[in-house]
C-alpha cells in the first residue's frame, strides 16, 4: 500500500472536542441567529395583527399569551434580537469602512455590542412596563 493511500488516523476538520470557541465565532453565529429569530418574530407581528383584526375575543385571546411568563420571554428575546442584530449590523458597517479588525478592537467591539443589546432591552422592558416614569 502506498503512502497516499494509508488512513488517515487523525481529524480532517476542527471537531467539537477539540475547537474552543472564540467570541469572535460566538457573536457571528449569534448574529445569524438572531437574524432567523427576528423572521420568526415578524411572523409572529404578523399574527398578533390578524388576531387583532378578527376580533376582541381573538386579541384578547392573544393578548393573554403576550401577558404570561412565557409570552414575555418570547417578546423579551425578540426584543434583545432586535436590538443586538442591530448593534452588530453597526459594528459590521464600522468594518466594511474598514475600522475595527485588530483582535484587540474585534474583542472589544463584540463586548460593546453584548453590553448595548442587554441595556438597550432591560431600558426598553421598564420604560414599556412603566417602571419608570
Amino acid at each position: 500500500m502506498s503512502v497516499a493511500n494509508r488512513p488517515v488516523h487523525r481529524p480532517l476538520s476542527p471537531h467539537l472536542q477539540v475547537y474552543r470557541p472564540q467570541l469572535t465565532s460566538v457573536l457571528s453565529i449569534l448574529h445569524r441567529a438572531t437574524g432567523i429569530a427576528l423572521s420568526v418574530g415578524a411572523l409572529y407581528l404578523a399574527t398578533w395583527v390578524i388576531y387583532a383584526a378578527a376580533s376582541p375575543k381573538a386579541y384578547a385571546l392573544f393578548q393573554s399569551f403576550n401577558v404570561s411568563i412565557v409570552g414575555r420571554i418570547v417578546l423579551g428575546g425578540w426584543l434583545f434580537c432586535a436590538f443586538y442584530h442591530l448593534a452588530n449590523g453597526i459594528r459590521h458597517l464600522f468594518w466594511d469602512a474598514g475600522y475595527g479588525f485588530e483582535l484587540k478592537d474585534a474583542y472589544r467591539s463584540g463586548w460593546i455590542v453584548v453590553a448595548v443589546s442587554l441595556i438597550a432591552t432591560a431600558v426598553s422592558w421598564i420604560v414599556g412596563l412603566g417602571l419608570v416614569k
